[in-house]
Protein backbone atom coordinates (compact mmCIF):
# COMPACT_ATOMS: atom_id res chain seq x y z
CA UNK A 1 0.00 0.00 0.00
CA UNK A 2 2.42 2.35 1.02
CA UNK A 3 4.21 1.61 -2.68
CA UNK A 4 0.86 2.63 -4.13
CA UNK A 5 0.80 5.53 -2.48
CA UNK A 6 3.96 6.90 -3.34
CA UNK A 7 3.61 5.87 -6.53
CA UNK A 8 0.23 7.97 -7.30
CA UNK A 9 1.79 10.97 -5.07
CA UNK A 10 5.06 11.10 -7.66
CA UNK A 11 2.55 11.21 -10.92
CA UNK A 12 -0.16 13.17 -9.31
CA UNK A 13 2.35 16.02 -8.30
CA UNK A 14 4.26 15.75 -11.86
CA UNK A 15 1.47 15.47 -13.90
CA UNK A 16 -1.42 17.50 -12.54
CA UNK A 17 1.65 20.53 -13.27
CA UNK A 18 2.08 19.04 -16.38
CA UNK A 19 -1.14 18.70 -17.92
CA UNK A 20 -3.21 21.41 -16.21
CA UNK A 21 -1.56 24.45 -16.39
CA UNK A 22 -3.23 27.29 -17.19
CA UNK A 23 -3.48 29.16 -20.58
CA UNK A 24 -5.00 32.44 -21.36
CA UNK A 25 -6.52 31.28 -24.57
CA UNK A 26 -9.26 28.67 -23.42
CA UNK A 27 -8.63 26.69 -27.19
CA UNK A 28 -4.91 26.47 -26.94
CA UNK A 29 -5.00 25.41 -23.76
CA UNK A 30 -7.19 22.64 -24.96
CA UNK A 31 -5.29 21.05 -28.02
CA UNK A 32 -1.78 22.31 -27.68
CA UNK A 33 1.10 20.69 -25.23
CA UNK A 34 2.28 23.84 -22.71
CA UNK A 35 4.95 21.17 -21.37
CA UNK A 36 7.14 19.88 -24.11
CA UNK A 37 8.13 17.39 -22.00
CA UNK A 38 10.63 14.95 -23.93
CA UNK A 39 9.12 11.50 -22.41
CA UNK A 40 6.14 10.50 -20.01
CA UNK A 41 5.07 7.50 -19.54
CA UNK A 42 1.66 6.42 -20.94
CA UNK A 43 0.74 4.56 -17.73
CA UNK A 44 0.78 7.69 -16.10
CA UNK A 45 -1.11 9.20 -18.48
CA UNK A 46 -3.72 6.78 -17.60
CA UNK A 47 -3.12 6.96 -14.08
CA UNK A 48 -4.14 10.77 -14.14
CA UNK A 49 -7.12 10.27 -16.66
CA UNK A 50 -8.81 7.50 -14.82
CA UNK A 51 -8.01 9.78 -11.10
CA UNK A 52 -9.32 12.70 -12.73
CA UNK A 53 -12.91 11.25 -13.27
CA UNK A 54 -14.07 11.70 -9.58
CA UNK A 55 -11.09 13.26 -8.17
CA UNK A 56 -10.88 16.88 -9.65
CA UNK A 57 -12.88 18.89 -7.42
CA UNK A 58 -13.74 21.51 -9.73
CA UNK A 59 -15.35 19.47 -12.02
CA UNK A 60 -17.51 16.98 -9.74
CA UNK A 61 -19.09 20.42 -8.77
CA UNK A 62 -21.36 19.89 -11.75
CA UNK A 63 -22.55 16.80 -10.50
CA UNK A 64 -23.71 18.39 -7.00
CA UNK A 65 -25.04 21.68 -8.77
CA UNK A 66 -26.95 20.12 -11.83
CA UNK A 67 -27.13 16.39 -12.25
CA UNK A 68 -27.94 15.38 -8.73
CA UNK A 69 -31.04 17.46 -9.22
CA UNK A 70 -32.00 16.47 -12.87
CA UNK A 71 -31.93 12.92 -11.47
CA UNK A 72 -34.25 14.02 -7.99
CA UNK A 73 -32.03 12.43 -5.70
CA UNK A 74 -30.19 15.11 -3.81
CA UNK A 75 -31.85 18.57 -3.06
CA UNK A 76 -31.87 21.26 -0.19
CA UNK A 77 -28.18 22.13 -0.52
CA UNK A 78 -28.20 25.81 -1.73
CA UNK A 79 -25.71 24.30 -4.70
CA UNK A 80 -28.07 21.38 -5.79
CA UNK A 81 -31.29 23.57 -5.25
CA UNK A 82 -29.70 26.54 -6.47
CA UNK A 83 -28.55 25.32 -10.03
CA UNK A 84 -30.28 22.34 -10.83
CA UNK A 85 -33.55 22.54 -8.34
CA UNK A 86 -34.62 25.83 -10.01
CA UNK A 87 -33.62 25.81 -12.82
CA UNK A 88 -30.56 28.19 -13.13
CA UNK A 89 -28.92 28.45 -16.36
CA UNK A 90 -25.19 29.13 -15.61
CA UNK A 91 -22.62 28.94 -18.00
CA UNK A 92 -19.54 28.32 -15.55
CA UNK A 93 -21.68 25.62 -14.00
CA UNK A 94 -22.52 24.07 -16.98
CA UNK A 95 -19.38 23.87 -18.42
CA UNK A 96 -17.13 22.20 -15.88
CA UNK A 97 -16.77 18.70 -17.52
CA UNK A 98 -16.00 20.38 -20.91
CA UNK A 99 -13.61 22.65 -19.51
CA UNK A 100 -12.13 20.27 -17.01
CA UNK A 101 -12.24 16.76 -19.03
CA UNK A 102 -10.84 18.15 -22.53
CA UNK A 103 -7.85 20.04 -21.38
CA UNK A 104 -6.37 17.64 -19.14
CA UNK A 105 -7.50 14.24 -19.38
CA UNK A 106 -8.52 13.50 -23.09
CA UNK A 107 -5.58 15.34 -23.89
CA UNK A 108 -3.47 13.05 -21.55
CA UNK A 109 -4.83 10.06 -23.23
CA UNK A 110 -5.25 10.65 -26.58
CA UNK A 111 -1.40 11.64 -26.44
CA UNK A 112 -0.44 8.53 -24.75
CA UNK A 113 -2.88 6.76 -27.45
CA UNK A 114 -0.61 8.12 -30.23
CA UNK A 115 2.94 7.71 -28.72
CA UNK A 116 1.90 3.67 -28.11
CA UNK A 117 -0.36 3.10 -31.34
CA UNK A 118 2.42 1.50 -33.59
CA UNK A 119 4.73 -0.14 -30.30
CA UNK A 120 4.11 -3.39 -30.00
CA UNK A 121 5.60 -3.88 -26.90
CA UNK A 122 3.29 -1.21 -25.71
CA UNK A 123 -0.28 -2.85 -27.13
CA UNK A 124 -2.17 -3.36 -23.71
CA UNK A 125 -1.72 -0.29 -22.43
CA UNK A 126 -2.93 1.27 -25.74
CA UNK A 127 -5.94 -0.87 -25.54
CA UNK A 128 -6.60 0.53 -22.03
CA UNK A 129 -6.22 4.26 -23.43
CA UNK A 130 -8.45 3.48 -26.13
CA UNK A 131 -11.40 2.30 -24.12
CA UNK A 132 -11.01 4.80 -20.99
CA UNK A 133 -10.80 7.34 -24.04
CA UNK A 134 -14.14 6.06 -25.26
CA UNK A 135 -15.62 6.14 -21.35
CA UNK A 136 -14.78 9.45 -20.63
CA UNK A 137 -16.31 10.90 -24.00
CA UNK A 138 -19.33 9.00 -23.63
CA UNK A 139 -19.65 11.13 -20.49
CA UNK A 140 -19.31 14.29 -22.37
CA UNK A 141 -21.17 13.77 -25.44
CA UNK A 142 -24.17 12.21 -23.08
CA UNK A 143 -24.31 15.74 -21.32
CA UNK A 144 -23.65 18.04 -24.64
CA UNK A 145 -25.03 16.10 -27.42
CA UNK A 146 -22.57 16.99 -30.37
CA UNK A 147 -19.33 17.49 -29.43
CA UNK A 148 -15.35 17.26 -30.36
CA UNK A 149 -14.61 13.75 -30.46
CA UNK A 150 -12.11 12.57 -33.97
CA UNK A 151 -9.76 15.80 -33.42
CA UNK A 152 -10.50 15.93 -29.87
CA UNK A 153 -7.06 16.76 -27.69
CA UNK A 154 -4.74 16.68 -30.87
CA UNK A 155 -3.65 20.22 -31.05
CA UNK A 156 -0.06 19.17 -29.89
CA UNK A 157 -0.43 16.06 -32.49
CA UNK A 158 -1.78 17.38 -35.98
CA UNK A 159 -2.03 20.93 -34.88
CA UNK A 160 -5.74 21.07 -34.84
CA UNK A 161 -6.97 23.80 -32.45
CA UNK A 162 -10.47 23.87 -33.61
CA UNK A 163 -11.92 20.57 -33.41
CA UNK A 164 -14.67 20.05 -35.47
CA UNK A 165 -18.21 18.93 -33.59
CA UNK A 166 -19.03 14.97 -34.44
CA UNK A 167 -22.58 14.43 -34.67
CA UNK A 168 -23.82 12.46 -31.45
CA UNK A 169 -24.24 9.29 -33.92
CA UNK A 170 -21.34 9.05 -35.56
CA UNK A 171 -19.33 8.98 -31.61
CA UNK A 172 -21.66 6.19 -31.15
CA UNK A 173 -20.85 4.41 -34.06
CA UNK A 174 -17.20 4.45 -33.47
CA UNK A 175 -17.64 3.87 -29.87
CA UNK A 176 -18.68 0.13 -31.00
CA UNK A 177 -15.67 0.05 -33.58
CA UNK A 178 -13.30 1.20 -30.71
CA UNK A 179 -14.01 -0.89 -28.02
CA UNK A 180 -14.35 -3.82 -30.50
CA UNK A 181 -10.79 -3.57 -31.75
CA UNK A 182 -8.84 -2.49 -28.26
CA UNK A 183 -10.15 -5.76 -26.38
CA UNK A 184 -9.19 -7.66 -29.05
CA UNK A 185 -5.69 -6.63 -28.97
CA UNK A 186 -4.68 -7.35 -25.70
CA UNK A 187 -2.25 -9.72 -25.14
CA UNK A 188 -1.13 -11.34 -21.39
CA UNK A 189 2.15 -12.05 -22.82
CA UNK A 190 2.80 -8.56 -23.90
CA UNK A 191 3.47 -4.92 -21.52
CA UNK A 192 2.03 -5.24 -18.39
CA UNK A 193 0.22 -1.59 -17.68
CA UNK A 194 1.30 -0.47 -14.70
CA UNK A 195 -0.52 2.56 -12.26
CA UNK A 196 -3.80 1.15 -13.34
CA UNK A 197 -5.98 2.11 -10.05
CA UNK A 198 -8.67 0.71 -11.44
CA UNK A 199 -8.05 -3.60 -12.57
CA UNK A 200 -4.07 -2.90 -11.35
CA UNK A 201 -3.38 -4.05 -14.96
CA UNK A 202 -5.64 -6.83 -15.31
CA UNK A 203 -6.06 -7.21 -19.40
CA UNK A 204 -9.08 -9.98 -18.92
CA UNK A 205 -10.90 -7.30 -16.83
CA UNK A 206 -10.34 -4.68 -19.26
CA UNK A 207 -12.03 -7.05 -21.76
CA UNK A 208 -14.93 -7.26 -19.98
CA UNK A 209 -15.10 -3.36 -19.13
CA UNK A 210 -14.90 -2.83 -22.78
CA UNK A 211 -17.72 -5.85 -23.73
CA UNK A 212 -19.71 -4.70 -20.53
CA UNK A 213 -19.43 -0.62 -22.27
CA UNK A 214 -20.62 -2.04 -25.48
CA UNK A 215 -24.06 -3.25 -23.54
CA UNK A 216 -24.67 0.10 -21.76
CA UNK A 217 -24.28 2.15 -24.76
CA UNK A 218 -26.14 -0.31 -27.14
CA UNK A 219 -29.01 -0.10 -24.59
CA UNK A 220 -28.48 3.80 -25.02
CA UNK A 221 -29.16 3.97 -28.75
CA UNK A 222 -32.20 1.46 -28.33
CA UNK A 223 -34.84 3.87 -28.99
CA UNK A 224 -33.22 5.75 -31.70
CA UNK A 225 -31.79 2.96 -33.74
CA UNK A 226 -33.47 -0.27 -32.29
CA UNK A 227 -32.04 -2.42 -35.42
CA UNK A 228 -28.27 -1.41 -34.50
CA UNK A 229 -28.67 -1.61 -30.67
CA UNK A 230 -29.61 -5.09 -30.86
CA UNK A 231 -26.77 -6.12 -33.23
CA UNK A 232 -24.20 -4.32 -31.00
CA UNK A 233 -25.55 -5.77 -27.77
CA UNK A 234 -25.67 -9.61 -28.70
CA UNK A 235 -21.98 -8.68 -30.55
CA UNK A 236 -20.69 -7.49 -27.11
CA UNK A 237 -22.40 -10.87 -25.38
CA UNK A 238 -20.30 -13.02 -27.93
CA UNK A 239 -16.91 -11.29 -27.44
CA UNK A 240 -13.72 -12.78 -26.38
CA UNK A 241 -13.65 -12.13 -22.70
CA UNK A 242 -17.31 -12.03 -21.81
CA UNK A 243 -18.81 -9.28 -19.97
CA UNK A 244 -18.95 -8.45 -16.35
CA UNK A 245 -20.52 -10.81 -14.01
CA UNK A 246 -19.67 -10.46 -10.19
CA UNK A 247 -18.46 -7.84 -7.77
CA UNK A 248 -14.87 -8.55 -8.78
CA UNK A 249 -15.33 -7.44 -12.40
CA UNK A 250 -16.75 -4.37 -11.21
CA UNK A 251 -14.63 -0.96 -13.04
CA UNK A 252 -13.47 1.21 -9.55
CA UNK A 253 -11.78 3.69 -9.40
CA UNK A 254 -9.48 3.40 -6.05
CA UNK A 255 -8.76 6.36 -4.39
CA UNK A 256 -6.66 6.92 -1.14
CA UNK A 257 -8.02 8.91 1.96
CA UNK A 258 -5.92 11.85 2.32
CA UNK A 259 -6.09 14.57 4.13
CA UNK A 260 -8.66 17.02 2.54
CA UNK A 261 -9.22 20.81 2.51
CA UNK A 262 -10.81 23.31 0.36
CA UNK A 263 -7.70 25.35 -0.42
CA UNK A 264 -5.98 25.43 -4.10
CA UNK A 265 -4.32 22.45 -3.40
CA UNK A 266 -8.06 20.47 -3.80
CA UNK A 267 -8.24 21.00 -7.26
CA UNK A 268 -5.05 19.41 -8.39
CA UNK A 269 -4.67 16.61 -5.96
CA UNK A 270 -6.77 13.51 -7.80
CA UNK A 271 -5.94 11.06 -4.97
CA UNK A 272 -9.09 11.41 -3.04
CA UNK A 273 -12.55 10.82 -4.44
CA UNK A 274 -13.45 14.44 -4.40
CA UNK A 275 -17.24 14.01 -4.99
CA UNK A 276 -17.59 12.21 -1.65
CA UNK A 277 -15.56 15.19 -0.20
CA UNK A 278 -17.90 18.19 -1.95
CA UNK A 279 -20.88 15.74 -1.09
CA UNK A 280 -19.47 16.42 3.06
CA UNK A 281 -19.34 20.16 1.57
CA UNK A 282 -17.20 23.42 1.98
CA UNK A 283 -19.13 24.18 5.13
CA UNK A 284 -21.11 21.15 5.99
CA UNK A 285 -22.45 22.21 8.95
CA UNK A 286 -24.71 24.43 7.14
CA UNK A 287 -24.34 22.75 3.55
CA UNK A 288 -24.68 18.99 3.63
CA UNK A 289 -25.72 16.99 1.37
CA UNK A 290 -29.69 16.50 1.62
CA UNK A 291 -31.68 13.55 0.03
CA UNK A 292 -34.50 14.31 -2.57
CA UNK A 293 -38.32 13.57 -1.36
CA UNK A 294 -38.07 11.61 -4.62
CA UNK A 295 -35.36 9.02 -3.93
CA UNK A 296 -36.25 9.02 0.03
CA UNK A 297 -39.77 8.68 -0.34
CA UNK A 298 -38.71 5.61 -3.13
CA UNK A 299 -36.70 3.94 -1.09
CA UNK A 300 -38.82 4.32 2.61
CA UNK A 301 -42.07 3.14 0.79
CA UNK A 302 -41.22 0.57 -0.10
CA UNK A 303 -39.85 -1.32 2.54
CA UNK A 304 -35.87 -1.12 0.55
CA UNK A 305 -33.38 -2.08 3.07
CA UNK A 306 -31.31 0.59 2.28
CA UNK A 307 -32.80 3.43 3.26
CA UNK A 308 -31.27 3.84 6.22
CA UNK A 309 -27.75 2.98 4.60
CA UNK A 310 -28.15 5.98 2.47
CA UNK A 311 -30.01 8.04 4.58
CA UNK A 312 -29.32 9.54 8.12
CA UNK A 313 -30.93 12.19 10.11
CA UNK A 314 -27.52 14.38 11.97
CA UNK A 315 -27.13 17.12 14.34
CA UNK A 316 -24.14 18.74 12.75
CA UNK A 317 -23.44 21.71 15.73
CA UNK A 318 -20.60 19.61 17.04
CA UNK A 319 -19.12 18.39 14.03
CA UNK A 320 -15.53 20.01 12.47
CA UNK A 321 -14.96 21.46 9.58
CA UNK A 322 -12.50 18.49 7.91
CA UNK A 323 -14.60 15.34 9.13
CA UNK A 324 -17.91 13.95 9.51
CA UNK A 325 -16.75 12.30 12.91
CA UNK A 326 -18.41 14.22 15.66
CA UNK A 327 -22.15 14.37 13.56
CA UNK A 328 -25.02 13.34 16.10
CA UNK A 329 -27.01 10.38 14.39
CA UNK A 330 -30.61 11.00 15.41
CA UNK A 331 -32.12 8.58 12.79
CA UNK A 332 -32.90 5.65 15.21
CA UNK A 333 -33.99 8.03 17.84
CA UNK A 334 -36.50 9.38 15.31
CA UNK A 335 -37.79 6.09 14.55
CA UNK A 336 -38.24 4.90 18.23
CA UNK A 337 -40.49 8.18 18.66
CA UNK A 338 -42.13 7.66 15.18
CA UNK A 339 -41.17 11.21 13.81
CA UNK A 340 -41.78 12.02 10.40
CA UNK A 341 -38.61 11.92 8.15
CA UNK A 342 -38.94 15.81 6.25
CA UNK A 343 -37.02 15.11 3.08
CA UNK A 344 -36.81 17.97 -0.05
CA UNK A 345 -39.34 18.30 -2.46
CA UNK A 346 -37.65 19.02 -6.17
CA UNK A 347 -37.01 22.74 -5.93
CA UNK A 348 -36.94 23.23 -2.54
CA UNK A 349 -33.98 24.30 -0.24
CA UNK A 350 -33.43 22.89 3.58
CA UNK A 351 -34.94 25.90 4.87
CA UNK A 352 -37.94 25.57 2.35
CA UNK A 353 -39.97 25.24 4.94
CA UNK A 354 -38.66 25.70 7.87
CA UNK A 355 -38.97 22.17 9.46
CA UNK A 356 -40.66 21.97 12.89
CA UNK A 357 -38.70 19.94 15.66
CA UNK A 358 -39.45 17.32 18.14
CA UNK A 359 -38.57 16.86 22.13
CA UNK A 360 -35.16 14.95 21.32
CA UNK A 361 -33.76 13.18 24.48
CA UNK A 362 -30.17 12.45 22.95
CA UNK A 363 -29.93 16.77 22.54
CA UNK A 364 -31.53 17.13 26.14
CA UNK A 365 -28.57 14.48 27.14
CA UNK A 366 -25.86 16.53 25.18
CA UNK A 367 -27.07 19.95 26.91
CA UNK A 368 -26.21 18.82 30.14
CA UNK A 369 -22.16 18.58 29.44
CA UNK A 370 -22.07 20.54 25.97
CA UNK A 371 -23.01 24.35 26.38
CA UNK A 372 -23.27 24.85 22.76
CA UNK A 373 -26.25 22.18 22.65
CA UNK A 374 -28.49 24.44 23.50
CA UNK A 375 -32.12 22.87 22.91
CA UNK A 376 -33.48 19.84 23.40
CA UNK A 377 -35.66 20.53 19.79
CA UNK A 378 -34.03 18.46 17.36
CA UNK A 379 -34.84 20.64 13.82
CA UNK A 380 -32.99 17.88 11.90
CA UNK A 381 -35.58 15.65 10.31
CA UNK A 382 -34.57 16.15 7.17
CA UNK A 383 -32.60 13.10 5.53
CA UNK A 384 -29.08 13.72 4.70
CA UNK A 385 -27.05 11.49 2.68
CA UNK A 386 -24.88 8.98 5.62
CA UNK A 387 -21.31 8.93 6.67
CA UNK A 388 -20.36 6.06 4.49
CA UNK A 389 -20.54 7.92 1.68
CA UNK A 390 -18.49 11.02 2.80
CA UNK A 391 -15.08 9.27 2.93
CA UNK A 392 -12.70 10.50 0.38
CA UNK A 393 -11.70 6.57 -0.23
CA UNK A 394 -14.85 6.12 -1.27
CA UNK A 395 -14.42 4.19 -5.33
CA UNK A 396 -14.73 5.54 -7.96
CA UNK A 397 -17.82 4.27 -10.03
CA UNK A 398 -17.53 3.67 -13.71
CA UNK A 399 -19.66 0.05 -13.99
CA UNK A 400 -20.63 -2.67 -12.36
CA UNK A 401 -21.76 -6.07 -12.96
CA UNK A 402 -24.94 -4.87 -11.37
CA UNK A 403 -25.67 -2.14 -13.99
CA UNK A 404 -25.04 -5.25 -16.64
CA UNK A 405 -27.87 -7.26 -14.84
CA UNK A 406 -30.26 -4.81 -15.83
CA UNK A 407 -29.18 -4.13 -19.14
CA UNK A 408 -29.33 -8.13 -19.58
CA UNK A 409 -33.38 -7.66 -18.22
CA UNK A 410 -34.22 -5.25 -20.43
CA UNK A 411 -32.85 -6.57 -23.31
CA UNK A 412 -34.60 -10.14 -22.87
CA UNK A 413 -37.51 -7.54 -22.75
CA UNK A 414 -36.98 -6.23 -25.78
CA UNK A 415 -36.76 -9.98 -27.69
CA UNK A 416 -32.74 -9.52 -28.11
CA UNK A 417 -30.82 -12.93 -27.81
CA UNK A 418 -29.53 -12.73 -24.46
CA UNK A 419 -28.78 -16.65 -23.96
CA UNK A 420 -31.48 -18.90 -21.53
CA UNK A 421 -31.63 -15.79 -18.79
CA UNK A 422 -35.08 -14.41 -17.61
CA UNK A 423 -35.81 -10.75 -17.34
CA UNK A 424 -37.01 -11.55 -14.00
CA UNK A 425 -33.99 -13.72 -12.90
CA UNK A 426 -31.46 -10.41 -14.34
CA UNK A 427 -34.06 -8.21 -12.48
CA UNK A 428 -33.65 -10.08 -9.46
CA UNK A 429 -29.97 -10.61 -9.35
CA UNK A 430 -29.45 -6.67 -9.91
CA UNK A 431 -31.06 -5.38 -7.09
CA UNK A 432 -29.19 -8.35 -4.88
CA UNK A 433 -25.62 -6.98 -6.42
CA UNK A 434 -26.85 -3.34 -6.33
CA UNK A 435 -27.31 -4.11 -2.32
CA UNK A 436 -23.89 -5.84 -1.86
CA UNK A 437 -22.32 -3.15 -3.76
CA UNK A 438 -23.40 -0.92 -0.83
CA UNK A 439 -21.69 -3.52 1.42
CA UNK A 440 -18.75 -4.11 -0.12
CA UNK A 441 -17.60 -0.54 -0.66
CA UNK A 442 -19.47 2.20 1.45
CA UNK A 443 -19.27 -0.32 4.62
CA UNK A 444 -22.96 -0.63 5.09
CA UNK A 445 -24.42 -3.39 6.68
CA UNK A 446 -25.00 -6.88 5.07
CA UNK A 447 -28.63 -6.88 3.79
CA UNK A 448 -30.04 -10.53 5.35
CA UNK A 449 -31.32 -13.32 2.65
CA UNK A 450 -34.84 -12.89 4.69
CA UNK A 451 -34.80 -8.93 4.56
CA UNK A 452 -33.85 -9.45 0.76
CA UNK A 453 -36.76 -11.41 0.29
CA UNK A 454 -39.00 -9.76 1.84
CA UNK A 455 -38.34 -6.97 -0.13
CA UNK A 456 -38.52 -8.72 -3.22
CA UNK A 457 -42.01 -9.81 -2.47
CA UNK A 458 -43.40 -6.85 -2.33
CA UNK A 459 -41.15 -5.03 -5.18
CA UNK A 460 -41.28 -7.72 -7.87
CA UNK A 461 -40.20 -6.90 -11.42
CA UNK A 462 -44.26 -6.34 -12.28
CA UNK A 463 -46.28 -7.33 -14.91
CA UNK A 464 -46.32 -5.76 -18.25
CA UNK A 465 -43.56 -4.56 -20.16
CA UNK A 466 -44.01 -1.49 -18.81
CA UNK A 467 -43.78 -2.06 -15.41
CA UNK A 468 -41.38 -4.39 -15.65
CA UNK A 469 -38.91 -1.59 -17.84
CA UNK A 470 -39.89 0.59 -14.70
CA UNK A 471 -38.91 -1.36 -11.77
CA UNK A 472 -35.69 -2.58 -13.63
CA UNK A 473 -34.55 1.24 -14.29
CA UNK A 474 -36.33 2.13 -11.00
CA UNK A 475 -33.43 -0.19 -9.37
CA UNK A 476 -30.94 1.15 -11.75
CA UNK A 477 -31.37 4.71 -10.46
CA UNK A 478 -31.40 3.70 -6.82
CA UNK A 479 -28.04 1.51 -8.03
CA UNK A 480 -26.47 4.77 -9.80
CA UNK A 481 -26.26 7.07 -6.72
CA UNK A 482 -22.80 7.46 -6.90
CA UNK A 483 -22.28 7.13 -10.62
CA UNK A 484 -24.35 10.57 -11.15
CA UNK A 485 -23.06 11.15 -14.94
CA UNK A 486 -24.87 7.51 -15.68
CA UNK A 487 -27.89 8.11 -13.65
CA UNK A 488 -28.60 10.88 -15.88
CA UNK A 489 -28.09 9.48 -19.07
CA UNK A 490 -30.27 6.56 -18.35
CA UNK A 491 -33.24 8.25 -16.64
CA UNK A 492 -33.29 10.26 -20.01
CA UNK A 493 -32.63 7.02 -22.18
CA UNK A 494 -35.54 5.18 -20.22
CA UNK A 495 -37.70 7.42 -18.88
CA UNK A 496 -37.78 5.71 -15.45
CA UNK A 497 -38.30 6.81 -12.85
CA UNK A 498 -40.98 9.12 -13.94
CA UNK A 499 -40.22 12.49 -12.61
CA UNK A 500 -42.19 15.76 -11.47
CA UNK A 501 -41.30 18.92 -12.26
CA UNK A 502 -40.47 21.17 -9.73
CA UNK A 503 -43.18 23.30 -10.67
CA UNK A 504 -45.60 20.73 -9.62
CA UNK A 505 -44.12 21.00 -6.20
CA UNK A 506 -45.03 24.37 -5.89
CA UNK A 507 -41.46 26.20 -7.37
CA UNK A 508 -42.72 27.70 -10.38
CA UNK A 509 -42.15 30.69 -9.72
CA UNK A 510 -38.37 30.21 -9.36
CA UNK A 511 -37.34 28.46 -12.49
CA UNK A 512 -35.61 30.81 -14.70
CA UNK A 513 -34.76 28.03 -16.73
CA UNK A 514 -37.84 26.87 -17.87
CA UNK A 515 -40.82 24.54 -16.06
CA UNK A 516 -39.56 21.23 -18.00
CA UNK A 517 -36.40 19.23 -16.62
CA UNK A 518 -33.38 19.92 -18.72
CA UNK A 519 -32.19 17.05 -20.82
CA UNK A 520 -28.91 18.62 -21.65
CA UNK A 521 -26.34 21.07 -20.50
CA UNK A 522 -25.39 24.32 -22.94
CA UNK A 523 -21.93 24.51 -24.28
CA UNK A 524 -19.13 26.49 -23.07
CA UNK A 525 -19.87 30.41 -24.23
CA UNK A 526 -16.42 30.46 -25.17
CA UNK A 527 -16.98 27.70 -27.58
CA UNK A 528 -18.79 30.64 -30.04
CA UNK A 529 -15.49 32.71 -29.83
CA UNK A 530 -12.74 30.07 -30.03
CA UNK A 531 -14.62 27.47 -32.03
CA UNK A 532 -16.95 29.61 -33.76
CA UNK A 533 -16.79 27.25 -36.83
CA UNK A 534 -17.53 23.47 -34.91
CA UNK A 535 -19.70 25.29 -32.39
CA UNK A 536 -22.04 27.02 -35.25
CA UNK A 537 -22.01 23.84 -37.00
CA UNK A 538 -23.73 22.09 -33.73
CA UNK A 539 -25.93 24.48 -33.51
CA UNK A 540 -27.70 24.31 -36.60
CA UNK A 541 -27.97 20.28 -35.92
CA UNK A 542 -30.20 21.84 -33.17
CA UNK A 543 -32.36 24.54 -34.42
CA UNK A 544 -30.04 27.32 -34.26
CA UNK A 545 -29.95 27.45 -30.54
CA UNK A 546 -28.06 26.43 -27.57
CA UNK A 547 -31.02 25.19 -25.40
CA UNK A 548 -30.88 22.75 -22.73
CA UNK A 549 -34.24 21.81 -23.42
CA UNK A 550 -33.27 19.83 -26.69
CA UNK A 551 -32.36 16.62 -26.11
CA UNK A 552 -29.47 14.38 -27.60
CA UNK A 553 -29.29 12.42 -30.30
CA UNK A 554 -30.41 9.14 -28.57
CA UNK A 555 -32.84 10.49 -26.33
CA UNK A 556 -35.92 9.36 -28.09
Amino acid sequence: MRKYQLYLATILTAFTMIFTSCSNDYMENMNTDPSKASTIDPNAQLTTGELQTYGDLGMVELYRNYLYAFDQQLMGCWNTTNFGGRHTVDNSEMSRIWTSFYPSAIKNITDAEYRTEKDEHKVNVNSALRIYRVYLMSIITDIYGDVPYSEAGKGFISGISNPKYDTQESIYNDFFLELDSAASKFDATKDKITGDVIYNGDVNKWKKLANSLRLRFAMRISKVNPEKAQKEFENALQADGGIMSSSSDDALIKYMAISFSFGQEAYTDYRGNAMSQLLFGNDPANNPSYLCSTLFNKLYNTGDPRTFMIARCYYDGLMSSTSPDNRVDLTDEMISKNIAFKPRDPGAFSWDPWPSGYDSDILKELSKTNPSVSSSVAREVEPKLANNFLKGNNPGVVMTSSEVKFLLAEAKLNGWNVGGVTADDMYRQGVRAAMDFLTNNYGCAQVSDDAFNTYMTNNGIGHTDDQKRESINTQAWILHLTNPAECWSNVRRSGYPKLKSPNDYGFGQYLTGGVDIPVRLCYPVLESSYNKSGYDDALSRMGGKDDWHTNVWWDK
